[in-house]
């Protein structure tokens, strides 16, 4: 367990990390800080209360995120109507990390993570942290509207008409001219904007847990839709290479924990454990890093995508068993931080579990050598080989 002040976390890549006991309203030093939090017990409905909330709201942009990206793609190869939205930009395009980015992954975030902790320790933490809110807030305004979108599309009353519009930065002319920026956008995608807009000034202006909270699952939520593995030896090595990452940093260094303290934007969930007591107002958290969820979460969409025959059958089977496996995995990361009172790198019991768990699932299906061999297929791409395969059985 670690005392920290409001707001301290770190960015999602370099964030696999618990806290408990987050306090919002003592911001005068680390003595005033550990004064503050050593005179507050939490009480065990509180308690249960938070890490109840923190599990239930890590499941959700799991879940969605993983059936958003399916779903749109199955329904674009189809030509039907089940995606609410379309990528309309390359910017909204799903990106597939490969083993060789899946290996860099843990030292690009090592070198984040111990930049950051010299930032803090050579410039003022105040400044950094208003550079860090302005460029969180442009993001989130973005990521909360792109999570908005299937839902407004559904909502959009249909005698409105529904303007287009088109951002477009260029350089150079002629057959040297290049696009910088080439955004697209409608009515609909106006209105996210300006409902995104209030939530992210309301950040801003007043830090509260549940703005922090909105900016924080669309966050997770488009990363979990957008991120994709390309097979499950990268998922292997990419929750490999952040299981030592995350142990490293946590118990081998005070570099995460330090900069967790001095950290502040919206990239994490939090919940008070004082909501009984002081209701809106609650102002002791714990704290979920959001990279306990994306990465995860990643790992878990990919069981969902086009399978080979093989596997056909069973992708639900493998996305459920890891689904379960993240909920014991979470599950535990809080009892032994609970127990023992201090902050847990979450990853430390995600990664066994949620490797475990299908491990063994396909031990008894006898299914290990297809597991291992199951590259993710573009829905388009397995359309064409479905088509491929049925011209060839009318032709014997």
């Amino acid at each position: 367990m670690a005392d920290v002040d409001q707001g301290s976390v770190l960015p999602s890549e370099t964030s696999p990390l618990i806290l408990d006991g987050l306090n919002s309203t003592d911001s005068n030093g680390t003595d005033a800080v550990n004064a503050t939090v050593a005179k507050f017990v939490a009480t065990p409905e509180g308690t249960a209360l938070a890490y109840g909330s923190l599990v239930f709201m890590a499941l959700l942009p799991i879940f969605f995120g993983a059936l958003r990206s399916v779903n749109c793609g199955k329904s674009k190869v189809a030509g039907e109507n089940g995606c609410d939205y379309e990528y309309r930009n390359s910017s909204d395009m799903p990106e597939t990390i490969t083993g060789r980015d899946a290996a860099r992954f843990p030292i690009i975030a090592s070198c984040t993570l111990f930049g950051l902790y010299l930032f803090f320790k050579i410039f003022s933490q105040e400044y950094i942290n208003l550079l860090l809110s302005m460029y969180f807030f442009v993001l989130g305004i973005l990521a909360l509207s792109h999570t908005m979108s299937p839902f407004m599309n559904r909502i959009f009353p249909a005698n409105i008409p529904i303007k287009q519009y088109q951002l477009l930065f260029t350089q150079g002319s002629g057959e040297t001219k290049e696009e910088i920026v080439n955004y697209e956008f409608d009515t609909k995608d106006m209105i996210c904007l300006v409902i995104s807009t209030v939530v992210g000034v309301w950040y801003i202006l007043k830090k509260h847990w549940i703005a922090n909270n909105l900016f924080g699952l669309a966050f997770a939520l488009n990363g979990v839709e957008l991120l994709h593995l390309n097979n499950v030896s990268t998922g292997c090595i990419l929750l490999g290479g952040l299981f030592v990452y995350d142990v490293f940093w946590v118990f081998g260094t005070n570099v995460m924990v330090t900069v967790a303290k001095s950290f502040e934007a919206p990239i994490k969930l939090v919940f008070p454990q004082d909501l009984f007591e002081k209701g809106l107002g609650a102002n002791q958290f714990a704290m979920l890093g959001l990279g306990d969820i994306v990465i995860p979460g990643n790992c878990l969409m990919f069981s969902l995508y086009p399978a080979p025959s093989s596997l056909k059958k069973n992708t639900r089977t493998y996305f459920y068993t890891s689904f379960l496996a993240y909920i014991f995995g979470l599950g535990m990361t809080i009892w032994v931080m609970h127990t023992f009172k201090h902050a847990q790198p979450a990853l430390l019991y995600l990664v066994p579990a949620c490797i475990g768990f299908p491990v063994v699932v396909a031990l008894l299906k006898g299914e290990l050598t297809e597991m291992f061999r199951y590259e993710e297929v573009s829905p388009e791409d397995a359309a064409a080989k479905e088509e491929i395969t049925e011209a060839e059985k009318k032709d014997k």
